[in-house]
This record gives structure tokens, sequence and C-alpha cells, in this order.
């Protein structure tokens, strides 16, 4: 019996390890699909004639958009459905109300990305997370089929809408290169209130409020498919025992990974082609799933000292602070109240600086977390989940395990 529950806390542990490591290096990615915008902003990103690119800048920055953009925020929205379960079954083993857990867990991070995206940055992705978080309740309890079922039916529905012409009017792209040529003098050297107001007010795709809240309203539908994986994932628990799984791993990464590289390469060769964002949307998705199983193949067949593993686990293990400390970082660099760099470094050494911000906040976060065991964002999203000043859950004999 000893020995059986000694396998068992081994396998969690080992589980909880090759989760976390997936998960930092998704930030990872994360961070350099992101310098993008940080560089170029969420339009300019995708015309970077605007700002004068050399050769070098141009062919990387096709390698970003085949290898990095789209696939890996799936990453972390696959690992926030399956951390989602966990937590569900954590808590039901507790005797505690998860659904009541969850809500407040998934109303912080709403705040948090209101605040976020309001006062720093329009990139944030928080705000979703925490609308989607309501929207998983309605599926947690459901079988696994029905949430993988659920999950390609929304997929192939979200890469159809990247069907059509990708070519812009004449009005749209004056409307759009204007907006970048102000962008370049504003985020590079206005003040915090000049960037706060151009931010709020200036829209290049002339939508008024009604396209707005549709887009709003809709955007669990678009973000669903990955979550509904990764719990679909956690409830046939997956991950558990990565060794044993490895095999299984090597064959879903030699499924999934070449057919997102093929689909996204097609994607960006042929960019004019109605059925580009089709093969975009596709075909990041299915690369975000080539990388994860890549990883989870790999991963357990590294040494436990491994240097690879510690950094990625380091950093996955404080996530929220360091995507938030991302952007306190880039936007200090490269907004007029900082450095003033907007535009102005290129493709290449915006990777260069990626990789240096990220090997910065691997040491960083290994210190802290042997010292505080949490990052400070996560103290405070566990404080407030559980009411509790140690942020963690206390077991509840009166209360029922479900709600």
């Amino acid at each position: 019996m000893m020995t059986e529950t000694n396998t068992v806390q081994k396998e969690g542990k080992e589980r909880v390890r090759i989760i976390d490591a997936i998960r930092g290096f998704s930030l990872l990615g994360i961070l350099m699909a992101n310098m993008l915008i940080f560089q170029y902003g969420l339009y300019g990103k995708d015309k970077l004639e605007s700002f004068n690119p050399s050769a070098w800048d141009i062919g990387f920055h096709k390698l970003l958009q085949i290898m990095i953009e789209g696939s890996f925020m799936p990453i972390f929205m696959f690992l926030f459905g399956y951390g989602l379960y966990k937590m569900k079954d954590s808590l039901v083993s507790k005797g505690l109300k998860y659904k009541r857990y969850l809500s407040r867990r998934f109303l912080m991070l709403l705040l948090l990305g209101v605040l976020h995206g309001l006062l720093l940055w329009e990139g944030d992705i928080l705000a979703a997370y925490g609308l989607m978080g309501f929207c998983l309740l309605l599926f947690i309890r459901r079988k696994p089929r029905t949430m993988l079922i659920w999950g390609i039916v929304l997929s192939v529905l979200f890469a159809g809408l990247g069907y059509g012409s990708q070519k812009e009017d004449d009005k749209a792209e004056i409307r759009m290169k204007h907006y970048i040529e102000e962008s370049i003098d504003v985020m590079g050297s206005g003040t915090y209130m000049e960037i706060q107001e151009f931010r709020m007010n200036a829209d290049p795709l002339d939508l008024s409020g009604a396209p707005v809240i549709l887009l709003i309203l809709f955007a669990p539908v678009f973000l669903a498919p990955m979550f509904l994986f990764g719990m679909a994932a956690a409830s046939k628990q997956w991950f558990h025992n990565p060794r044993k799984e490895r095999s299984r791993y090597s064959r879903l990464t030699l499924l999934f990974l070449p057919a997102g590289l093929t689909m996204k390469t097609a994607a960006v060769l042929w960019s004019a082609s109605p059925w580009s964002g089709v093969l975009m949307i596709g075909g990041g998705q299915l690369l975000a799933l080539g990388y994860i199983f890549l990883l989870a193949f790999v991963l357990p067949g590294l040494s436990r000292r491994s240097f690879t593993i510690a950094a990625f686990e380091s950093v996955g293990r404080m996530s929220l602070t360091n995507y938030l400390m991302q952007t306190v970082i880039c936007t200090t660099i490269f907004y007029g109240y900082g450095l003033g760099l907007y535009g102005r470094i290129g493709v290449v050494t915006g990777i260069l600086l990626s990789l240096l911000i990220y090997a910065v906040q691997a040491v960083i976060s290994a210190w802290v977390w042997r010292k505080y065991q949490f990052g400070p964002v996560e103290r405070l999203l566990r404080m407030w989940t559980y009411f509790s000043l140690s942020g963690k859950a206390r077991p509840a004999s009166s209360e029922s395990m479900t709600s």
C-alpha cells in the first residue's frame, strides 16, 4: 500500500513538472510573438514595410509567422483547460464546492486582464481567459468524448471564418497606412497619457460599436477548442506518467507537427489566397498540439537536473507574474515614456531581446520559487480564490463535494 502511494505521488510530481515546463516553454513563444506587437503594434506587425525592414527582418518575420505566431497562445489555452480540470478534481477531493472557487479565480483573471489592457497594453489575453473560464464550467462535468467533439467542431468553424480575400480596398489601405504612421510617432515619443488616448480612440478598421460587441460575445466560441482539448486530456489522465506514455506522444507529434507546419507555411507563401486564413488558423492549432506532444515526448527523457527543464519549469510556475512583467519590461523599452525604441530595432534584434528577457526571468523565477513557492501575482490569485492568507485550500468536512 505504501509503495503504491509513493508511486502515485512520484507520478503526480513528474506530471506537474512536465506541465510546468511546457507552460514555461509556451511563455517563450508568446513573448516572441508579442514582441512584434510591442515593436510594431497590433496592426503594424503585419505591415512591416512601413518600418523599412531589412531582408533579414523580412525573412525572420515569415519564420515567426510559421513557427511561432498563433501556435503558442493555444498551448497556454490547452494548459489552462488542463489545469482547470485538475483544480476541480483537487477541490472535490477536499469536499469543496469547486464552482465557487473557480468562479472567484476567473473573476480575478478578468479583472487583471481589464486593468492590464486598459492601463498598459492592448494585447492582453487574461480578460479573455477569465470570460472563457465561466463558459468552460458548462463542460467541466462532461465526458472527454463530448469535449473533444465540441472542440473539433468549433475548431473547424473558427478556421472557416478565415476564408476570404486577404486584400484590403483602397480606402481601408490608406486608413491603415495613416494609422501606422501616426502610431510610430505617438507610441515612440508620446507621453503615457498621449499613448493612452491614441490606444483608446484610434481605430484603423473604423468599426462601429455593434461589430465590437459581437466580437466580444463570440470570443469564447473562437477560443474554446484548445481549452476543451486540455480539459479532455486531463479527464483522460494524460501526462500522468509521461515516461510510460512516450510512444503515444511520439505518434501524435508525427501526426500534428508536420501537418501544422505544412499548413502554416502554405498560408505564408500564398498569403493572397482566400484559403490563407483557414490554413493559418487551422495550422496554428495543429502545430500547437504538435509542440505539446513533442515536449511531452522529449522532456521526460532528459535528466531531472537538466538545465532546459529547470529553466522552462521555473518560468512556468510563475507564468502569470512573468507574463505581466513581460508587458512592463517591453512597453518600457519601446514606448515613448520609456526608451522610445518603437519600430526601431528590427525583428532579428527583437528575437534576441526576447531570449535575453526570458533568460533573466528564468533566473529570477528559480530564485523566487525556492524562497517563496509562489510568484507575487500567483499568491494574490490563490489568496483571493481560497479566501486564505496562506493561498491554500482548506478541506471542509461540512461542504458537499459538488455544487
